[in-house]
């Protein structure tokens, strides 16, 4: 066992002195030690049940006949962080989560790892140190929330309050009405109630194959959550014993398994960052042409919010993921999961229980999955949209730019009524060097939404969305605007053309202007010059490579 590095031999005496000051008895010695990584913290309700379920985990470990040690990993909400300086944190806690538990599990030598996570960076973070660290690892996501409640209507966090704001500056809510919705849109823990990127993140781990089927969807409150957090912590004992480490679970065809869940259910767009970002650690090499070609061949049989009507209970109740592997299974790789089981022995054994929940292939919503990877004039490298969650009509646009150099300018403009139909918003220098860290549009996206505009304006960006976003909303722009990209040169009034089908974003541009333009182009002076963002800006690389680190 690894963790004999500090527990055999006379020299480490001492070592076992310290370990021994734990509690830990002389009879547990011999047994593996697993480290659960925990992100319990009170200010994420996506994570404000973990104490709960790091007790049924804990019993799993010593079930199974191991020895656990938690330690604690930070975590931010998005949706708390969204709209102000707080989101600059969100994706570079991704790389210092990975680089946490990298440094707690090599420092003291663990067997295996259970990864008790929830949210929008922390689980892609887990799953980058799992495939680093490449000893026994498995994942339990938390579980989504239960829908909000009032007045008979279901409730969900982004379209029942962020889009409550432009609603109500439109005129369409009472002050009263928004006091209860902000009361009642988020009735306890859990992770927010739509596909967006929490709840994607925890489908496509499942489908990776890295948490036990059921998983993703069980729900934050119930008995299955424990019962799946116990037979976890069970199972990375097994996973030790076989050393059954990740980077043999997470391969090429694993990771066209996830993408394939991933576009099928309609999930967000951040999974573009993040599951190149996995793939990256676990010596797996993903373009985001695989994300387009699999998109091409996989129908969206998932309506789920936001840009559909279905909730994560509902594809709990039809069935979850298991049922999603069984309706994909001939598009999907046979490859062995944590769990033991090949994926198509969960796919067999698994029920569809609605089918309007999970529709049959020749029933799909659409012909294609939920990403489109766009590219022309305007994003050479790439950029990417959730076309599910786009109406027929925006499909294809051609429209005025109207340019922003931050969020914060590009919302004030929208509050106060200065965007109207037919325009493009540009919202630039928000990529993940000039962030820095490629903060969400979601305050922007939503109130336009909000306002009935998502039918007649659209918005491109070198930054990212919430997962809860719809509509027109183009993001990863690359190059990004701080690298010099052709989003840099765009100025107000520029004509923009959109075609989502035929995957073309151009700036209506001679080459002759285009040139003259980058001739006199200088970037902005970074908006962060010191402490960890300064240092993340100077190494992180482009979102079309999943923004992650340079090491060298």
């Amino acid at each position: 066992m690894k963790s004999n590095l500090i527990k055999k031999g006379l020299e480490r005496l001492p070592h076992r002195a310290l370990l021994y000051a734990t509690g830990i008895p002389r009879t547990e010695m011999d047994k593996p030690f697993i480290g659960v990584a925990t992100s319990f913290t009170d200010i994420i309700p996506g994570h404000t049940g973990m104490r709960d379920l790091e007790r049924f985990i804990e019993k799993g470990v010593h079930t199974g006949g191991g020895y656990p040690f938690f330690f604690g990993i930070p975590g931010i909400c998005d949706g708390i962080a969204m709209g102000h300086s707080g989101m600059h944190y969100s994706l570079p806690s991704r790389e210092l989560i990975a680089d946490m538990i990298e440094t707690i599990a090599e420092a003291h030598q663990f067997d295996g790892l259970v990864l008790l996570t929830n949210c929008d960076k922390i689980t892609p973070g887990m799953l980058m140190a799992a495939a680093r660290v490449n000893i026994p690892s498995i994942v339990v996501t938390a579980g989504p929330m239960l829908s909000g409640r009032l007045r008979g209507k279901r409730l969900s966090l982004v379209n029942d309050t962020f889009e409550a704001i432009g609603k109500y500056k439109k005129g369409l809510l009472k002050a009263s009405e928004l006091e209860d919705l902000e009361m009642c849109a988020c009735p306890g823990s859990g992770s927010c109630q739509g596909m967006y990127t929490a709840n994607t993140m925890a489908c496509v781990t499942e489908a990776l194959g890295m948490s036990l089927p059921g998983c993703a969807t069980a729900l934050a409150i119930s008995a299955k959550k424990r019962r799946i957090a116990f037979h976890s912590g069970s199972r990375v004992v097994e996973l030790v014993r076989k050393k059954i480490t990740p980077r043999k679970i997470m391969t090429q065809k694993a990771f066209e398994n996830a993408i394939c869940v991933d576009l099928a259910l309609g999930g967000s767009t951040n999974t573009v960052l993040h599951i190149p970002a996995i793939a990256h650690e676990a010596k797996v090499s993903l373009t985001l042409e695989l994300f387009d070609e699999i998109s091409k061949k996989t129908p969206h049989i998932a309506n789920m919010l936001p840009g559909g009507s279905h909730y994560l209970e509902d594809l709990e109740f039809a069935g979850g993921i298991p049922a999603v592997l069984k309706r994909l299974k001939t598009s999907l790789n046979n490859v062995i999961t944590v769990s033991g089981k090949k994926l198509y022995d969960i796919a067999n054994l698994a029920e569809i229980s609605d089918e309007e929940v999970i529709r049959p292939i020749n029933k799909a919503y659409r012909k294609e999955g939920g990403i489109a990877v766009l590219r022309g004039t305007l994003a050479p490298d790439g950029a990417v949209v959730k076309q599910t969650a786009v109406s027929e009509k925006m499909l294809r646009f051609k429209g005025q730019a109207k340019v922003f150099n931050s969020e914060e300018v590009a919302m004030k403009a929208i509050l106060t009524g200065k965007i109207k139909s037919g325009d493009i918003l540009i919202i630039r220098y928000e990529g993940p060097k000039g962030g820095p860290g490629m903060r969400e549009m979601l305050s922007p996206t939503a109130a336009i939404a909000g306002m009935g505009l998502s039918d007649s304006v659209a918005l491109i960006t070198d930054g990212r969305f919430s997962g809860g976003t719809r509509g027109p909303c183009i993001g990863h722009v690359s190059p990004e605007a701080m690298e010099g990209g052709p989003i840099a040169i765009v100025k107000d009034g520029d004509m923009i053309e959109i075609d989502i089908p035929k995957r073309k974003l151009n700036l209506l541009l001679s080459d002759k202007e285009i040139t003259t333009r980058f001739k006199i182009y200088k970037p902005i002076k970074p908006k962060v010059n010191k402490g960890w963002l300064a240092r993340y800006a100077a190494l992180v690389t482009s979102a079309s490579t999943g923004a992650v680190m340079k090491s060298k």
